[in-house]
């Protein structure tokens, strides 16, 4: 007997403040790179200053080179995590408004187009010409998010369904494309010659700039021009597929916080689910089953990153939708109401007003400062003045949606 999914409750709920906050952190991370902690921990240790609590931070602001996961490596499955998180919420919403699924589908098309184009445009940023390529997180998000969106009409088991497929298809893809010649000389492929991530045996699979991901953006360059067939640091078109993996998790965590039932149980099931996909995530790597690697956005790291996301979903879940302590997050949440408006100004702004603070307040503004901090606190001075920006959004109730 085919059974039909329910059609979705006609029903908006309000806007969860934790979900805000916690798209505040991610965005707030990425706007922070401004404060140039990787310079001053360098410049520190060059003087012969060197610096634990520097070089922490700047290690925690920094993408690592392969393997393995640092703070900032987690912003954007996060990003990612919270589009999944924010969608039930988004379809009840346009149903209560009586919106038919054509129309949201319509929407929902638009917006994907309209995420790869300002993905493309960013990157063109102080290029010759258009360069496209397909590697910015608003281009991932929007090549999975038409697929998402229809996910998100299914039953909860088809979209666990989805993800398995997803993880197991796109494991086994890369499984099967074949492995270069041993004598294969990657310094052609843009892979230094130190590098310290060559794996063996069934992780070479996996290895930078030689692997399916890798051959079809060869591919693609000879349709769509770009600076560089292959990305320097690694990073792929194809990692879309396992994107809109992390993508399904946050539906589904979003469709429990619209389940009507205890806060303890969605908390508890937050966190099982949580530690449960980092252990998978860790073995996958450990046992060279798959690296996780985010560059490729591997299926080990789908489940690594996305059981920190259902972690840092229910601490911001816990701490202010069910305690009811907001106040704290309230900066978060001036950023994370208007998300697309600080990934733009963290892009394309940041050189913008340094240039004009130069121009109305001097270039001695900072130059009495000690040379090894200053880029720390000239970002810092960037960094209020984004966010104050964003504040007066806020306060205008003025929201850049797409």
């Amino acid at each position: 007997m085919t059974t039909v999914a329910p059609p979705l409750p006609n029903v908006s709920q309000p806007r969860l403040a934790s979900i805000d906050a916690y798209r505040g952190l991610v965005m707030f991370l990425m706007m922070a790179e401004v404060l140039r902690l990787s310079g001053v921990a360098r410049a520190l240790t060059k003087a012969g200053q060197e610096s634990q609590v520097w070089n922490f931070l700047a290690w925690h602001q920094s993408h690592v080179e392969w393997a393995g996961c640092s703070l900032h490596d987690l912003i954007q499955p996060s990003f990612s995590f919270l589009v999944g998180v924010a969608l039930p919420f988004s379809i009840a919403s346009r149903m209560a408004k009586g919106q038919s699924r054509g129309g949201m589908l319509f929407h929902a098309v638009l917006r994907a187009v309209v995420l790869v184009l300002i993905g493309v445009f960013l990157r063109s940023m102080g290029a010759k010409q258009t360069n496209w390529t397909f590697e910015d997180t608003l281009s991932q998000i929007g090549l999975g998010y038409v697929p998402l969106f229809l996910l998100g009409f299914t039953k909860q088991r088809w979209q666990f369904v989805a993800l398995i497929a997803i993880l197991v298809g796109y494991w086994a893809a890369f499984y099967f494309y074949p492995l270069p010649p041993e004598d294969f000389d990657y310094t052609t492929v843009g892979v230094p010659e130190d590098w310290k991530y060559h794996y063996t045996g069934l992780a070479a699979h996996w290895n930078k700039n030689s692997n399916l991901a890798i051959a079809c953006d060869t591919w693609l360059q000879q349709w769509l021009p770009r600076s560089a067939a292959i990305n320097r640091g690694g990073y792929a078109t194809l990692s879309f597929i396992p994107t809109l993996g992390t993508m399904i998790l946050g539906l589904i965590a979003g469709g429990w916080l619209k389940l009507q039932e205890p806060a303890w149980k969605r908390i508890g099931s937050f966190i099982a689910v949580g530690g449960l996909l980092i252990g998978l995530g860790l073995g996958a790597h450990e046992s060279g089953l798959c690296p996780c690697v985010k560059r490729i956005w591997t299926p080990s790291w789908v489940l690594y990153s996305g059981g920190w996301c259902f972690l840092l979903l229910a601490f911001f879940y816990t701490t202010i939708d069910v305690t009811g302590w907001t106040s704290w997050s309230f900066p978060l949440r001036v950023i994370g109401a208007n998300s697309i408006a600080a990934y733009l100004l963290a892009d394309v702004t940041r050189e913008f007003i340094v240039s004009s603070l130069n121009t109305h307040f001097g270039h001695a503004l900072f130059s009495h400062l000690d040379a090894i901090y200053r880029p720390f606190w000239v970002g810092l001075a960037v960094l209020l003045i984004e966010w104050l920006i964003l504040y007066w959004m806020y306060r205008q109730k003025i929201h850049i949606r797409i």
